[in-house]
């Protein structure tokens, strides 16, 4: 059932309900983000499960960036489970902000500052952050950031040392990112990968060419997380992998 709608320049953005769950869906099909809302922080989709294993692989995260807002479940389960001290939400369009506030029970949060941009135009003037989440999508896809050469470079420089940039990508058939070739290049091979059901990769990517993915840490921080999330990220962490040849 539709329970809100409005227009912009860019679109349409409608929220639809069923049962305990509400979605947010950009055009007609769509569906961008998904809420249960007795409990906004609790994260139904694999990728942005994926992306919040991703924030687990900085060691004390206190700031965060997230370059896309949705729904703001990501958001919220970061603010809740992270130490984070401070954080910022990039969203282009003020439909967004307005109906994921009025109908998809994202909360204030005294640490967050929420942004209405775009990110392309707006990285530049943000100060470096532990962690950044890209996850620009429209209603035909990733935005243009996912694959333009200065944009995701960036990123990478607007971390903090030891930061860690994750990418939320569309898969390729053969399970490769979309932009395999330029992501590949831009980021000097060094990166890690999470391939999920929903047919998106999720990639990680270090601040410098010299920061490792500690999986023994990662293994310890998932388990002892689950009764919290409840909801394990073990699935996700055994198909990590470094980014394909």
């Amino acid at each position: 059932m539709v329970i809100a709608e409005q227009q912009d320049k860019y679109g349409i953005v409608r929220i639809f309900e069923m049962g305990n769950y509400r979605f947010l869906e950009f055009g007609l099909q769509f569906e961008q983000s998904c809420v249960f809302m007795p409990d906004p922080s609790w994260l139904e989709y694999d990728y942005t499960r994926a992306m919040l294993m991703g924030a687990l692989m900085h060691a004390e995260p206190k700031t965060a960036l997230f370059l896309g807002l949705g729904a703001g479940t990501l958001t919220t389960a970061c603010l809740k489970y992270l130490p984070l001290k401070q954080a910022t939400a990039v969203e282009l369009r003020a439909a967004v902000i307005e109906l994921a506030q009025q109908y998809l029970a994202f909360p204030t949060n005294p640490k967050l500052t929420i942004i209405q941009n775009d990110a392309l135009k707006c990285l530049e003037e943000q100060a470096p952050t532990d962690l950044i989440f890209l996850d620009l999508y429209t209603d035909d896809g990733p935005s243009a950031g996912h694959s333009e050469w200065d944009f995701l470079g960036l990123c990478q420089q607007k971390l903090t040392p030891n930061g860690w940039l994750i990418i939320n990508q569309w898969a390729l058939h053969d399970g490769t990112p979309k932009d395999h070739p330029t992501l590949k290049v831009r980021f000097k091979k060094h990166y890690w990968e999470c391939l999920v059901p929903s047919g998106n990769v999720v990639l990680f990517v270090p601040q410098n060419k010299q920061q490792q993915l500690d999986l023994n840490t990662l293994g310890q921080k998932i388990t002892s997380l689950a009764p919290q999330l409840g909801y394990s990220l073990q699935p996700l962490f055994d198909v990590i992998r470094p980014n394909q040849p």
